[in-house]
């Protein structure tokens, strides 16, 4: 792709590998149909073993607990397939392109964990196509394809891309939709068969609209795909009937998927939303939110520069360099500004948006720039082994300039607050390996730890030479990646499922076909998660401290319960009715809950009922 990410003042070091040339691969029969065939294999046999990998660690999930995220995607899947809604009023709005992907295991599948872990099946055989993609940006960066497929593997090991595959969110799939809308743009712009472009054309258009149909993110990549298509107009890059197809598609999907998300919106959000859009519009036109922005973006960045061991940041400054030097291409100039602007439109627009949640999270975050960490991993890579030592020394001295000065103004601007409010382990997988501390946030140890990584990249290339440089830089960069998404499996993700299974499911509690109906009162990250287990009908939602339990219209209900007075008295509004009786009680950290059953009607009482029941879609 972008053919030389490394700035002009250091010039290139020739590949040590042997290869026929820079473009027809490694060794004479690369360019044979059966040298062909031979990579072709290898990098399915790759595939796989990504495959096998992201479903191993992700094989301790067993109900969504990246609460309201996960529910809001799974919601959105039952509903595209005819299931029950949910009410998710308030809340933030989790788009449908993502939930799409979804959608054949809710039209088979009825049983919720079983569904649950089949959407870690779709991550895992999405998520892995970034090594193939990977192996093709690196080979249009220059590398052989030796070494290609050697980096591949360690870009796909990235936790940006294997640990957020545990959990049913879009970051699962969002890296393979940027590595592969740049790669279809680059195509686009520098292919030769005029059949081939207009299909690369196409293509990335249509990925940068399910960007957008996928998640808010999306709307910054829309907008820089739209741009791009306007200045390849302007300056005659390519004829303007593939640019009218390209925009056509690009139209087309947009209008499509906000029909989509149309859709869902009615149908989840039926009192609005928590107005992401109205904090964007406020923190960009006061001097207190463009202090809250900005200051939150360099955090955003500096996240993705010392999570990757500073690897992106070597990354960003070969896109800078391609952007801004003489004697670039034109349109591989466009196309490394497409980056640069997508991860600063991205960085800016999520910070203004955002709400501010007495989280360390706020200050320092990772997940909405993990998207472009695999296209920044290789692309710093490349630096790595194919820049000269002066360029690769200047490199990562400004990759640790900017650590430290990202560092200082997260630190300038928010304070004590980085130890003062709520730590979340699941916002930082990388800097929590980083520290060795799953239970508070450091920093300037972080920091360290980063560049100390980078520092025995560095070393790694220089002391050694050829393939065994190659073997050991790539060996080191896996086992540290393997390294931070295992003990982010162990400290995070199966924690969380060990937390919240016995608190935050119905399962064993209401019986299929049962009216359940469950009190608002009982705290979001256990109500949605039983709302979810409720497959098989709409489950009502009331507001406990204000209104009675609707008994006529439930055969369970969940009430909200302070855990320490007597269950019998989770009941606020009066005594219950008649009949009325309790069959479980959870008590927990997050909050407790009582589950009240109406007695068992009469045979004929409950045939009839059954009956006036089946109006449930089919598949569910």
């Amino acid at each position: 792709m972008l053919t030389d990410p490394v700035p002009a003042t250091g010039g290139t070091r020739q590949a040590e590998w042997p290869e026929a040339s820079r473009t027809s691969g490694a060794g004479p029969a690369a360019g044979h149909p059966a040298g062909w065939r031979r990579w072709a294999l290898l990098l399915a046999a790759g595939w796989v073993v990504q495959v096998a990998l992201r479903v191993g660690f992700a094989s301790g999930q067993t109900m969504p607990v990246a609460t309201p995220d996960e529910t809001g995607y799974l919601f959105a899947a039952r509903i595209l397939t005819g299931g029950p809604a949910a009410d998710m009023s308030y809340g933030t709005v989790y788009r449908g392109g993502y939930p799409v992907l979804l959608t054949p295991v809710f039209a088979l599948v009825r049983d919720p964990e079983t569904v649950y872990r089949l959407c870690l099946v779709v991550n895992a055989l999405l998520g892995a196509l970034v090594l193939p993609l990977a192996h093709v940006l690196l080979r249009r960066f220059g590398l052989t394809r030796g070494r290609a497929f050697l980096f591949a593997n360690v870009v796909a090991l990235l936790p940006a891309t294997v640990f957020y595959s545990e959990f049913v969110l879009t970051d699962a799939v969002l890296p393979v939709v940027v590595l592969g809308w740049l790669l279809l743009a680059h195509t686009w712009l520098t292919g030769g068969n005029p059949r081939i472009q207009a299909a690369a054309a196409v293509g990335a258009s249509l990925l940068a609209g399910y960007a957008c149909t996928a998640h808010s993110r999306g709307v910054v990549v829309i907008a820089v795909h739209a741009v791009l298509l306007l200045v390849a107009a302007v300056r005659r890059w390519r004829p303007l009937w593939q640019t009218a197809l390209a925009a056509a598609a690009l139209g087309a999907l947009f209008l499509a998927g906000g029909m989509l998300n149309a859709h869902i919106f009615d149908v989840l959000y039926p009192m609005g939303d928590n107005d992401l859009s109205g904090n964007l519009r406020r923190r960009l036109t006061s001097p207190d939110g463009l202090g809250w922005t900005f200051s939150l973006a360099v955090g955003q960045l500096w996240y993705l520069v010392v999570g990757t061991g500073g690897l992106a940041g070597l990354g960003l400054l070969g896109c800078g360099s391609l952007a801004f030097r003489r004697g670039t291409d034109p349109r591989v100039r466009a196309l490394a500004l497409a980056v640069l602007g997508s991860v600063a439109g991205i960085a800016v627009a999520t910070s203004a948006a955002l709400p501010d949640e007495i989280r360390v999270g706020n200050y320092v975050y990772g997940r909405y720039l993990a998207c472009f960490a695999p296209l920044l991993v290789s692309a710093g890579i490349t630096v790595l082994v194919r820049a000269s030592r002066r360029t690769v020394a200047f490199a990562a001295g400004a990759t640790a300039v900017f650590a430290g000065a990202s560092g200082a103004a997260v630190r300038w601007y928010a304070g004590d607050r980085l130890t003062r409010y709520v730590f979340t382990p699941f916002d930082f997988p990388e800097a929590s390996f980083l520290t060795q501390d799953w239970q508070r946030f450091h920093l300037w140890r972080a920091t360290v730890a980063g560049l100390v990584l980078l520092g025995l990249a560095v070393l790694a290339v220089w002391a050694l030479r050829g393939r065994k440089a190659m073997i050991v830089l790539a060996g080191t960069l896996a086992a540290v990646q393997l390294g931070m998404t295992g003990t982010a499996t162990a400290e995070i993700s199966r924690p969380l499922v060990r937390q919240f299974s016995p608190v935050a499911r119905l399962e064993g509690v209401a019986r299929p076909r049962e009216r359940v109906a469950v009190d608002w009162q009982v705290p979001w990250k256990l109500r949605l998660p039983m709302i979810y287990d409720v497959w098989w009908r709409r489950t009502e939602e009331f507001d406990g401290n204000r209104q009675a339990p609707p008994t006529r219209r439930a055969d369970l209900v969940v009430l909200n319960w302070s855990g320490v007075n007597a269950p019998e008295l989770s009941w606020r509004q009066g005594d219950p009715p008649a009949g009325w009786h309790i069959v479980a009680t959870r008590v927990s950290y997050e909050g407790s809950w009582v589950a009240w059953r109406r007695d068992r009607p009469s045979r004929q009482a409950a045939a009839g009922r059954l009956s006036a029941g089946r109006s449930v879609p089919a598949g569910w």
